[in-house]
C-alpha cells in the first residue's frame, strides 16, 4: 500500500509538470489546462468550444508535446466522407491511381492525440465512424483491424456559423466526457503577451519550448485505473451524486427555478448512468490532483457543468438558447441541492 501512495504521489508530481510545462506556451487558460489533465488521467473524449484563434489547437498541440506519442488533426468539411479517416488517393509519378492509408490509421498504434476540428462541418456518416473510434478504439479498414490502444479523441464545435452544419444529437455528445470552453484570457498581463510578444506569434517555435515528454502517454492507461481505484467516496458523497441526477434529470421536482422558463418541459433527456459515472471519474482524478484519497463535494461540483451540461437534451422551444439555459440549469441545480 506504501509503494502504492509513493507511486500515486510522484504520477501526481509528472501531473503538476505537465500542467506547467503546458502553462509555460499557453498563457490565461489555467482552467482549461487543468480540465484536459483531468480528461488525460479520467481517459475521457472531450469537446472543446470557443471562438476561432483563441487557442485550441496550440492547447493541445503543447499537450501532444508533453506527453508523446503521435498527434494527428483533421478538418471537418461538408463533403468529407467517412472513407476520409481511413485512406487517401493520389496519382502516383508513374501515372497510375494510387490508395494509402490516411494518417489517423498510419500513426493508429502510437496516437496520443487526435484533434477533429470544426466536427460538427462533418456529415453524420462521419460522426459515426469517429464515435465507434472513440467507442472501441479500433476501426476495420483494408481487410485488418486498426487498434488505437492510447488514443484520446478531442473535437472542436463551431458554435457561430450555422451554414453547411451537422449538429451533434444528443447521443453522440453523450460520448464525450466533457465540453471544455476555451475563451480568450481576460487577464490584462496575459493579452498584452499574447498581443506584442513575438515569442507567441510562432506557434512551431513555441512548442519547441516543451524540450521532451514530461509524461509517457503509453502508461496513461494504467495510472488513470490506479487513480480511481485510490479515491474513496462516502455513502454521503454518493447521495449528494444521486441528488444531483435527480436534480438535473427532473428539475421542476427538485425545486429547480429558472427565470421565463417552464421547468417540467425543459429537460427532455439526457444525464444517462454514462454521463453521471464520467461525472464521478473526473471528480476524482481532480480529488487525486488536489492531494486527497477522498472525494469531497467540491470536487463534485468542480467539473459538474463541463461533464454534464452538453449532454442534456432540451425541448426544442429552449434550444436556440441552450449554451446558456444548460449553463444556468447546472448552476441552479448545484445552488439548490445541498452538499453533505
Amino acid at each position: 500500500m506504501a509503494s502504492n501512495a509513493v507511486t500515486l504521489n510522484d504520477l501526481r508530481l509528472a501531473a503538476n509538470a505537465l500542467e506547467a510545462a503546458v502553462g509555460q506556451v499557453v498563457v490565461g487558460q489555467a482552467r482549461a489546462i487543468r480540465l484536459v489533465t483531468i480528461s488525460i488521467f479520467a481517459r475521457g473524449h472531450v469537446l472543446l468550444v470557443g471562438d476561432v484563434g483563441v487557442g485550441k489547437t496550440t492547447l493541445l498541440r503543447a499537450f501532444g508535446r508533453a506527453l508523446g506519442g503521435a498527434y494527428e488533426r483533421m478538418e471537418g468539411t461538408v463533403d468529407m466522407m467517412p472513407g476520409d479517416l481511413l485512406y487517401h488517393t493520389f496519382i502516383h509519378e508513374d501515372g497510375r491511381p494510387r490508395v494509402e492509408l490516411s494518417a489517423l490509421l498510419a500513426k493508429a498504434d502510437d496516437l496520443s492525440i487526435f484533434f477533429f476540428n470544426e466536427i460538427n462541418r462533418a456529415r453524420p456518416q462521419v460522426h459515426a465512424l469517429l464515435l465507434r473510434l472513440m467507442a472501441e478504439r479500433s476501426v476495420t479498414a483494408f481487410n485488418r483491424t486498426f487498434q488505437f490502444p492510447f488514443l484520446q479523441v478531442y473535437a472542436d464545435r463551431n458554435r457561430v456559423e450555422k451554414e453547411e452544419t451537422f449538429e451533434l444529437p444528443a447521443a453522440a455528445r453523450d460520448r464525450f466526457l466533457m465540453e471544455i470552453p476555451v475563451e480568450a484570457p481576460t487577464d490584462l498581463e496575459a493579452r498584452r503577451h499574447l498581443i506584442f510578444d513575438p515569442r507567441f506569434h510562432d506557434v512551431d517555435r513555441l512548442l519547441d519550448g516543451i524540450a521532451a515528454p514530461v509524461l509517457d502517454h503509453r502508461g496513461l492507461e494504467a495510472a488513470a485505473a490506479r487513480v480511481q481505484q485510490a479515491i474513496h467516496t462516502s455513502a454521503a458523497v454518493q447521495d449528494y451524486v444521486a441528488r444531483l441526477w435527480d436534480a438535473i434529470v427532473h428539475p421542476a421536482a427538485a425545486g429547480v427555478a429558472l427565470s421565463g422558463i417552464d421547468m417540467d418541459r425543459l429537460v427532455q433527456g439526457g444525464a444517462s448512468p454514462r454521463g453521471v459515472a464520467f461525472l464521478v471519474r473526473a471528480a476524482r482524478v481532480r480529488a487525486w490532483l488536489e492531494g486527497r484519497d477522498m472525494l469531497v463535494p467540491e470536487d463534485v461540483r468542480d467539473v459538474f457543468v463541463e461533464t454534464m451540461a452538453h449532454r442534456l437534451f432540451l425541448d426544442p422551444v429552449y434550444e436556440l438558447r441552450r449554451e446558456s439555459i444548460v449553463r444556468d440549469l447546472c448552476a441552479a441545480v448545484l445552488a439548490t441541492v445541498s452538499a453533505p
